[in-house]
């Protein structure tokens, strides 16, 4: 997904329950849980999931993993188990999504890790560069770039490709459009 246009200044957005009304309709009607590993969106996509009234029969947790203690804390990821695996690369992403479905006990994990800007990160990844993973009954995997260097718009951004990538997933299994 490649998004070039300006960034968000005073771009209308949704509010929070309204990006993850989709979503929560689709875990709601086909009684499935969700577990969420975020990075770079800071805690914006739990709070788009918990924003929708009766989240907590289907949002069973996640946490900010921006660091790699808090990945070693929150997800139980080792070295070992991302050994060979490149940083901010799909197979990442993937990963840390398996990691938070099983730490949880959830039908689904959904995982962002990314660079909200405004400089660029290790390995040379520009700024607006984000992998999400889905893994659960459906596995995806995107990589997102925006073109952007404003943090705060690819942190809205971020947030918004991944709920659409768990929608996908929730749909391709079968869930209810």
């Amino acid at each position: 997904m490649d998004r070039n246009d300006p960034p968000g200044g005073n771009v209308a957005r949704p509010s929070l329950g309204e990006l993850g009304a989709t979503v929560a309709r689709l875990l709601r009607t086909a009684g499935q849980t969700v577990a969420v590993a975020e990075s770079s969106t800071g805690g914006l996509l739990s709070a788009s999931l918990l924003a929708v009234p009766g989240a907590s029969a289907w949002f069973l947790g996640g946490g900010v993993v921006y660091t790699a203690q808090s990945r070693r804390e929150i997800l139980g990821i080792r070295a070992e188990d991302v050994a060979g695996l490149e940083p901010l690369t799909e197979p990442m992403a993937a990963r840390f999504a398996e990691f938070a479905r099983r730490r949880l006990g959830a039908d689904w994990g959904l995982a962002e890790l990314g660079i909200a800007g405004p400089t660029g990160g290790r390995g040379g990844h520009p700024p607006g560069t984000s992998v999400i993973a889905v893994d659960g009954p459906v596995r995806l995997a995107r990589t997102v770039r925006t073109g952007c260097a404003d943090r705060e718009d690819n942190m809205w951004r971020f947030t918004e490709a991944a709920l659409a990538l768990l929608e996908e997933a929730a749909k391709a299994q079968g869930g209810t459009p």
